[in-house]
């Protein structure tokens, strides 16, 4: 038999695979979703009601979890993460971490590693994770360059203009680095588009 029809489909499933991006693995009735994060995670500026974690419950109809904790550096959180991952059986984890060390000027190469290690323990216990980029220090700016890396690096569903784009703007915060209702329910529904347009839900 040629070899040929076997590199064939072997290179058209490539191609399909590859113009696909990367994928999430659908999620159940009873799954469970873990929002890991800050203070944008857990809501600070408005009722925990408003925070996007229970927006997005709402939006899903599934469980979320807010695991934000509001001036949490990047290092905190790596260490507070394996706690929360062995306390819920978490299927999908949402990640916005990283931007208190950049508000404190802390050296984001180590924020870089921070996050890529909670990305590894997600991974390592079959957890799909979806990665919000915060923006550096400047008015016009996207997120910092590290989110970039980490998506590329993990094959991340990734979104890299959102939260610059808020913060950008008066009508969604409620303080110069928070948001406010409708802020956080913009998030929550782009979490919730973002888990739709890659097979989650």
């Amino acid at each position: 038999m040629s070899v040929f029809p076997v590199l064939f489909v072997c290179l058209c499933a490539l191609l399909v695979n590859g113009c696909g991006g990367p994928q999430l693995k659908p999620l159940d009735s009873d799954a469970t979703i873990l929002a890991f994060g800050d203070s944008l995670t857990a809501g600070k500026g408005v009722a925990i009601e408003q925070s996007y974690p229970t927006v997005l419950s709402q939006l899903t109809g599934l469980d979320v979890i807010n695991a934000g904790v509001s001036g949490e550096i990047s290092k905190d959180g790596l260490a507070r993460l394996p706690e929360v991952l062995d306390q819920y059986p978490v299927d999908l984890m949402i990640l916005i971490e990283g931007g208190n060390d950049i508000l404190r000027n802390l050296d984001l190469s180590q924020t870089q590693e921070n996050l890529d290690q909670m990305i590894q323990l997600a991974k390592h216990r079959g957890i799909d994770v979806v990665l919000f980029g915060v923006p550096k220090k400047s008015l016009f700016s996207d997120s910092a360059d590290f989110y970039h890396v980490l998506a590329n690096k993990h094959g991340l569903i990734f979104d890299d203009e959102l939260i610059a784009d808020m913060l950008r703007s008066s009508q969604f915060k409620s303080d110069s680095v928070h948001f406010n209702q409708k802020g956080y329910y913009k998030l929550a529904a782009r979490a919730h588009e973002l888990l739709q347009d890659n097979g989650a839900l």
